[in-house]
């Protein structure tokens, strides 16, 4: 972990360009056992394969995974340059410690944003991906007050999206006060991460604290409200 933190301290300041620091806060749970946890994840490595294809997004874009099911909140993968895609396998099992997850991912996104400050490096707005097939089985009530305000003070874009119909959308509401959280279509995982990968894309080719629309249209071939 020691060598990993240098390693990224160094990718810094060799690489002063604008990081887009993106954290995927998955479900795993039981419930997405089968073709669910295998289509997130060829999503996810079609994610990281579609940013490191760009050539600008590729020096911008940093990814962070945090996974909340098996074995409980887990750090599936770090920050850092996207070429680094994890390569062990998701599991899906065990239960939905969604609030403990969105806290952890806020801590990471946090933490990577002080490593940006103390190197000098500029930066965009932070993203949190929040995707779930069902309800929370902790207290995720720190968890939404600590995500509207950041919101709310502009220091986070958060996107919720539900899987399947058993995805409490009331819950994933609450999470988001700037826009509604979308439901995917069926298990239409691809089609959501090209669209992810391209709003990277847009985002990394702005200039930072510029407004950047989401492309509302794209959002019609994953997702419904």
């Amino acid at each position: 972990m020691a060598n990993e933190l240098v390693l990224d301290t160094e990718d810094l300041i060799e690489n002063p360009t604008p990081r887009v620091p993106i954290t995927l806060c998955l479900d795993t749970s039981y419930s997405m056992s089968g073709e669910p946890i295998r289509e997130l994840m060829e999503g996810v490595a079609l994610f990281y394969e579609s940013v490191f294809d760009d050539e600008i997004a590729r020096y911008s874009a940093e990814i962070s995974i945090v996974t909340f099911g098996n074995q409980g909140v887990q750090r599936y993968a770090d920050f850092g340059p996207v070429e680094r895609i994890p390569r062990t396998p998701l599991v899906a099992d065990g239960n939905t410690p969604m609030g403990e997850a969105v806290c952890d991912a806020l801590a990471i996104l946090e933490k990577r944003k002080r490593e940006y400050q103390n190197t000098g490096v500029d930066y965009y707005q932070p993203w949190l991906v929040l995707m779930t097939d069902g309800m929370p089985t902790d207290d995720i009530n720190e968890a939404i007050k600590r995500v509207v305000s950041m919101v709310n003070q502009k220091k986070l874009s958060v996107f919720p999206i539900g899987i399947g119909h058993d995805a409490d959308m009331d819950i994933l509401s609450q999470f988001s006060p700037a826009r509604p959280p979308l439901r995917l279509q069926g298990l239409k995982f691809r089609e959501f991460f090209e669209w992810l990968s391209a709003s990277v894309q847009r985002v990394s080719a702005s200039t930072p604290g510029e407004e950047v629309p989401l492309d509302l249209d794209g959002i019609k071939g994953w997702g419904t409200l």
